[in-house]
């Protein structure tokens, strides 16, 4: 058993592991750059300690200051939560050699799913479908050329160690294939530190399901059903929700390749395994992220599991104390990202003061945030401001509770996205469930002609 995490990271998500540690009876030691000195994570934690200045890289990407934190303060343990450190392999090792449990995966788990050209080729080995394109990562942007012309256009050029849309390139044609190479190389290499690309057929309108997953040091594996999570932005969700609306017999599919992938990947602890469906409801595989996701509460309604009790429970050397059958989901649950963004204007972040907020309540309504009235939302860091999940007996109920309780939230101070949250649950192919990934783009000038919820 785990007796004190130092908690890598901030936010909510900071805030989400704390509670969970206090409940274990586990000690927890925050950290903080010198722009979170009045974050919440600080307020609440009982001992915090500042790694740096505001950047990323000076305070939460830096491991000297997050390992000597740890060592300081007599921690045996590290959580990174999600983003940062979450998914580097490096890291990871670096925490083992300084006698640190790191609450995640083997690194060289990591390192194999975080190459996504590797976990392709793993996905292969294992039975699972994966978008028609390259063996591996491409050797030339003739190879490239070669395979685009064999599986047909419109191709999406990905870097192996990408994520979030960055090093990706979507290519219609062989004239333009030659200059996006170079670009999603350049950008490869400055957002991971390397620029190996692979290639895929581009699979139009599809829906993104993902599947939760546990895995224990006895090599049990077993998952917390499916994710929706189709509405997006530029690859950047916006609402989540599960069930999905897919058949039962593909949802059976889809939960049995995670499970199967996560066994074959020698797995340990939580992790999210990614889909795309198409419109006939084949699946193909696209990655497996290697930490709890920021939409990991609607599995946690619906199971009725805390992932991060069980994260901490994996890491500290104990196995799942229930099997697969003694998994019940229930209900429907839907989660909305609330960011500081003016969706007006092409989503620019907005930070500044909240000067006030006034959150929803009522049963199966939960609001995971760590903002506050006088918060200074940074411009350092991601936009969220908090999620907002939402649990109903039925779709139905969720979807409606959830409009109840945007209708109730007030953010005044910054601008946010709340408008267009509001008017994406009142569209009917989002009522019908019958939504893809490129729907809010498609949509969005004429989403966007939303009244301001302010205005009341």
């Amino acid at each position: 058993m785990l007796k004190k995490i130092l908690i890598a990271n901030r936010g909510e998500i900071a805030i989400r592991i704390m509670r969970t540690c206090r409940e274990m009876g586990v000690d927890a030691v925050a950290v903080y750059s010198t722009a979170d000195r009045d974050a919440l994570h600080v307020q609440l934690a009982s001992e915090a300690i500042c790694i740096g200045g505001p950047r990323p890289a000076d305070s939460y990407l830096k491991y000297k200051n997050i390992l000597t934190a740890a060592l300081q303060t007599g921690c045996d343990a590290i959580h990174p939560g999600y983003g940062f450190l979450s998914e580097q392999a490096d890291f990871a090792e670096l925490c083992q050699q300084a006698g640190l449990v790191f609450i995640g995966p083997e690194p060289e788990t990591i390192r194999l799913l975080g190459d996504k050209s590797k976990a392709r080729e793993l996905a292969q080995k294992a039975g699972i479908p994966v978008v028609p394109g390259s063996i591996g990562a491409l050797e030339n942007v003739r190879q490239a050329i070669t395979i685009a012309a064999e599986i047909g256009y419109p191709v999406l050029l990905k870097a192996s160690a990408g994520g979030g849309g960055r090093g990706m390139r979507f290519v219609n044609s062989e004239d333009e294939l030659a200059n996006a190479y170079g670009e999603a190389r350049q950008e490869a290499l400055v957002a991971f530190g390397q620029d190996e690309l692979y290639l895929e057929k581009l699979i139009r309108q599809p829906k993104h399901v993902e599947v939760q997953i546990l895995a224990d040091h006895a090599g049990r594996v077993v998952h917390l059903g499916e994710r929706e999570c189709s509405l997006q932005r530029k690859r950047q969700k916006l609402i989540e929700e599960s069930p999905a609306n897919i058949p039962d017999d593909l949802r059976k599919q889809l939960t049995t390749a995670a499970v199967k992938l996560g066994e074959a990947s020698g797995y340990l602890g939580a992790g999210t395994v990614e889909f795309i469906v198409d419109s006939d409801n084949n699946f193909y595989f696209i990655e497996v992220n290697t930490r709890i996701q920021v939409e990991h509460p609607v599995s946690e309604w619906r199971s009725g599991i805390d992932l991060i009790r069980e994260q901490i429970r994996i890491a500290g050397g104990a196995e799942l104390n229930f099997a697969q059958e003694a998994i019940h989901l229930t209900g429907h649950a839907i989660e909305c990202r609330l960011n500081a963004e003016n969706p007006r204007e092409s989503f620019r972040p907005a930070p500044g003061k909240i000067e006030q907020f006034v959150l929803p309540g009522g049963l199966g309504v939960r609001l995971d945030t760590a903002i506050y009235p006088g918060y200074e939302v940074s411009p350092w860091y991601d936009s969220m401001l908090g999620k907002l999940i939402v649990y109903g007996k039925n779709r139905s109920e969720a979807i409606r509770r959830l409009r109840r309780c945007l209708e109730e939230t007030i953010i005044e101070g910054v601008e946010s996205n709340l408008g267009l949250l509001y008017v994406l649950l009142f569209e009917p192919e989002f009522i019908r469930g019958d939504y893809h990934t490129e729907f809010v783009e498609a949509n969005l000038e004429r989403l966007l002609n939303f009244p301001d919820l302010m205005e009341r």
